[in-house]
């Protein structure tokens, strides 16, 4: 319904008059500095904006809509890490972890958790453990995460060897494709042996995209009728758990194992948690430990995990309506100068495209991430909105807890800036 009565008449109040925002102030060599740019495949990578921006703002808003890891815990998660109860962890003996543990394992509706450093090395031990000979293949997307943004650990660290099937803009597979990639005949030695197939939920690279229940359940049915198992890249599945208005535990039903993000859109600072049956997770402490990531008094970072489980899941919507909000604007822009699939906002990841060949995604993003020649005059301060360019030729941008709707509106502001110089530039050049 808010969509709906969001008018452009309100938009164009927005660029007539500046917005007071909760963001802090930063100078514009500070939020320049944090400013980072990324290739298709690499959006992690940092580099400077192609149009730097002028000195002597008076006053500048950042909004940082780069990744939900930026987020910073706050006053309640911070009291919590420093009243933490800890013992040594790598022995079993820290209390909050353990409670952690408990807590993630009853939520997932799984028999046991393993509190992760990152989810990364969560990914790696997944696959380390479901694919223990050195035989081993795994089935993943070819446009997931753990195949292409985590640096070919699965082969690098675990020998484990990866065939992959087209991921769709859904992010889901087709099913007879992902039957065809099943090795048969073991063991017949040409060929290694199918033992995992992977899922991502929600989707990175296509933009948040929740996996359908339907499909989960007949990827694990196919799973079941091979002897395969089934583990989740989940690193937002509560993301897609708030959108699908179910408990976590529905669509866990249909995986064997999964991996959860604490430190994404649930605010902890650090953090991932690897969930399975029992057995599963005393090899999977084994596997922790030889990578390095057995901590000692790691209490002070379970208990912000606690606070994120407990307390941080619900406002998930708030960063899904604000996503959805600013997809509008883009679409409400005059004259039409970007690309959006309202259908394919699900969550927090919006994914969107430039409509004009003269404006790259790079060179959009880098405005977008400056303070431009008039704009304080214009909009009352300076707004810098810092996002990357993404897979495909298009740009994402994320929601997250520290971004409020009140930065929503600043960042449309400055989108709506950014597209009138644009166009009057063009303009003034033909």
């Amino acid at each position: 319904m808010y969509l709906k009565t969001f008018s452009k008449r309100v938009l164009c109040t927005f660029l007539n008059h500046g917005l007071v925002a909760s963001s802090k102030l930063l100078s514009t060599r500070d939020a320049a500095a944090t400013m980072g740019l990324g290739s298709a495949r690499g959006y992690y990578n940092t580099g400077q904006p192609k149009y730097p921006g002028p000195g002597g703002a008076t006053h500048v808003r950042v909004v940082d809509l780069r990744s939900d890891t930026v987020t910073k815990p706050g006053p309640a998660m911070r009291q919590a890490i420093a009243e933490a109860e800890v013992g040594d962890d790598v022995m079993g003996e820290d209390p909050t972890v353990n409670e952690l543990q408990k807590l993630a394992a009853d939520m997932f509706g799984m028999e046991a958790a393993l509190f992760i450093p990152t989810g990364t090395m969560s990914n790696l031990i997944a696959v380390m453990v479901h694919c223990r000979e050195r035989d081993a293949e795994m089935i993943v997307g070819d446009l997931s995460h753990l195949h292409i943004y985590e640096q070919g650990g699965s082969a690098q660290l675990a020998g484990v060897h990866a065939t992959t099937v087209t991921t769709l803009s859904d992010g889901t597979f087709d099913l007879d494709q992902l039957e065809s990639k099943i090795r048969h005949g073991y063991p017949d030695p040409h060929y290694p042996r199918s033992r995992l197939i992977c899922v991502e939920n929600t989707h990175n690279i296509q933009g948040g995209r929740v996996l359908p229940l339907p499909f989960l359940q007949e990827v694990r049915a196919l799973a079941d009728q091979y002897g395969l198992s089934v583990h989740m890249d989940g690193a937002r599945v509560m993301n897609a758990a708030v959108a699908l208005g179910v408990p976590p535990s529905t669509i866990l039903q249909h995986t064997h194992t999964v991996s959860v993000c604490l430190s994404k859109g649930l605010g902890a600072p650090v953090g991932s948690m690897l969930v399975g049956p029992r057995d599963f997770i005393s090899r999977a402490i084994r596997c922790r430990k030889v990578l390095g990531g057995g901590m000692r008094q790691a209490g002070v970072l379970a208990a912000a995990g606690k606070l994120s489980l407990q307390d941080m899941v619900g406002r998930l919507e708030d960063d899904h309506r604000n996503a959805k909000i600013f997809a509008q604007a883009l679409l409400d822009c005059e004259p039409s100068l970007f690309s959006v699939d309202m259908g394919a906002v699900e969550t927090n990841i919006l994914r969107f495209s430039v409509l004009d060949s003269s404006l790259s995604p790079r060179e959009f993003c880098a405005r977008m991430g400056q303070v431009e020649e008039g704009e304080e005059a214009a909009l009352g301060q300076g707004i810098q909105v810092l996002m990357y360019p993404h897979f495909g030729n298009s740009i994402r941008a994320v929601w997250h807890l520290g971004i409020s709707p009140e930065d929503t509106q600043l960042a449309i502001q400055k989108m709506q800036f950014v597209a009138s110089q644009h166009l009057r530039e063009k303009v003034k050049a033909q």
